[in-house]
């Protein structure tokens, strides 16, 4: 086989199935469809509808805003995704492995294409996780100043801010060999701590996150309802001051406000019942997020006017709700209790892309496209500890010393990318293998995977020519590491069969109709 084939060989669903079974890499199957909607939710609400909904509805330098027409373009970025979700539950009901997107263009699109997915979900998972945890530590010092606790500006600001356009904190901060120290310390925190609880254990993630979930919840809640009645049709008029080109750009916009639901497909190996409770978290948590998002972006456009908040510094923009609050003058509390939401949902979405990102790594250190330690698994937590900890340090030391506006650059598009492999995979594995049993599968034949691909397409459009430079430069770089080792080191490339539990045959214990082995489901696990 000529070495330009071998880049695109594919591994069968069955061997996909079979490698999770390998001795040393089988991870606790402990997650039910409520432990999975669950995630999904809290990966979804969290930065995007906390922070980005005032630069869509405003519009910025690069691009018009939507103005009230936000709720539009809450719809719109919901159908796109809602095409891709559908995609990615058939994908996890009927290959329920660690990976995602990855896996599944190992399985449809062959290996090079594969590669460049699981490296382009880096830009979704660890990158997007520094921007988030950037946003998380301006949220919580903003917090921690309304209860009267200043820390040092030095401690709180990346060197790169600091060093453009804050030279006093340069001045005020303490000096090594005449080097000044500026670090965002609250950002490092909160990822050691999230890093610590994905160590420790995949049910305390899962309850943890629930929890959060379930508080940031009750805050949006409060949102609305403390507001509902500052709300003024008229604020809603012009409707679309922008047309439908700003609708469209905020749509592109909020499109970060989605991101999300995906990662619950990374969990795969750890649903107790997978062929049932993936479609359920995927399905579900997009659903439930969609109809908070319109809510909010309801009474959002109804509480400020279109003109003031076009006036509003981009900074307030970045705090939308809080924002609105105070236009219409309420109490300190009231804010303060949002301000507190904000934190929470920050959590909640650090915890579950900090979760996803190991699991790709372990994934491809499985397929030996990484090194070996990405895919050890903790003796007693059953957890990919390695895969974690180094993503923990990543995430931890970029978001130090980065701006939110370099992580954010990437983001959009590297998922869109993402969602558009999803969909092409399920078309060819409808014509590649259409007698495999599907426990979920899109409705409509072909035709929504085919409109979910295009929608994809059509949304990164409206995504400035900055985000696609930054995006085939990280593919470049991604394509270097592939051709000088995982090319190399591939185990489809060179023949290694999975390592399987004595006893145990690729062929006939391990097709998608099979059982998992009772083991993995203690007694514990189906409470």
């Amino acid at each position: 086989m000529s070495s330009l084939s071998q880049l695109f060989r594919t591994k069968s669903l069955d061997e996909l199935v079979a490698e999770t079974q390998e001795e040393g890499h089988q991870l606790k199957k402990a997650l039910g469809p409520w432990n999975l909607v669950a995630l999904g939710v809290g990966a979804i609400i969290g930065a995007g509808i906390f922070a980005t909904i005032g630069t869509a509805a405003a519009g910025d330098i690069h691009r018009p805003g939507a103005g009230p027409g936000l709720m539009l373009s809450f719809v719109i970025t919901a159908i796109v995704c809602g095409f891709t979700a559908l995609c990615y539950a058939e994908f996890a009901s009927m290959v329920p492995v660690s990976g995602s997107a990855y896996t599944y263009s190992y399985g449809t699109l062959g290996e090079l294409v594969a590669w460049i997915i699981g490296w382009d979900l880096i830009i979704e998972y660890a990158i997007g996780n520094v921007a988030v945890a950037i946003s998380w530590a301006n949220y919580m010092n903003t917090l921690l100043q309304g209860l009267g606790i200043h820390l040092p500006a030095w401690l709180t600001t990346d060197f790169q801010t600091a060093t453009r356009k804050m030279p006093d904190v340069v001045a005020s901060a303490p000096h090594i060999f005449g080097f000044p120290i500026v670090i965002n310390i609250l950002a490092f925190s909160i990822v050691a701590l999230i890093t610590i609880v994905l160590v420790w254990g995949i049910r305390e993630s899962a309850n943890f996150n629930f929890w959060m979930v379930a508080l940031k919840l009750l805050v949006l809640g409060f949102f609305v309802i403390v507001s509902f009645k500052y709300v003024k049709p008229a604020n809603w008029t012009p409707f679309a001051p922008n047309g439908m080109h700003g609708i469209f750009s905020g749509a592109a916009v909020v499109f970060f406000a989605y991101i999300g639901f995906d990662a619950v497909s990374t969990t795969a190996e750890e649903a107790r019942n997978p062929k049932r409770d993936m479609p359920i978290g995927i399905i579900g948590s997009l659903i439930v997020c969609t109809i908070i998002y319109g809510v909010i972006a309801m009474v959002f456009t109804g509480m400020i006017p279109y003109r003031a908040l076009v006036g509003a510094l981009a900074t307030e923009q970045a705090e939308p709700l809080t924002l609105a609050m105070k236009h219409v003058s309420m109490a300190g509390w009231m804010v303060g209790i949002v301000a507190l939401g904000s934190v929470i949902a920050h959590t909640a979405v650090l915890l579950v892309f900090q979760l996803g990102q190991p699991r790709i790594f372990f994934a491809m250190s499985r397929d030996g496209l990484l090194p070996k330690f990405f895919a050890k698994v903790h003796p007693k937590f059953r957890t990919p500890h390695v895969a974690t900890i180094i993503t923990g340090i990543f995430v931890g030391v970029a978001s130090m010393f980065t701006t939110l506006e370099e992580m954010v650059d990437l983001t959009n598009i590297g998922t869109l990318f993402a969602f558009f492999l999803v969909c092409v995979g399920i078309i060819i594995l409808r014509k590649k293998d259409p007698h495999r049993e599907r426990p979920f599968r899109v409705p409509g034949g072909i035709v929504l995977p085919v409109l979910g691909a295009i929608s994809c397409v059509g949304l990164a459009w409206y995504l400035p020519p900055s985000s696609w430079k930054r995006f085939v430069a990280w593919l470049a770089i991604g394509l270097v590491f592939y051709f000088s080792y995982g090319f190399w080191k591939s185990r489809l490339r060179t023949g290694q069969a999975p390592i399987l539990p004595a006893g145990h045959n690729v062929v006939h214990d391990f097709n998608p109709e099979s059982r998992l082995p009772e083991r993995d489901v203690n007694e514990e696990d189906k409470k």
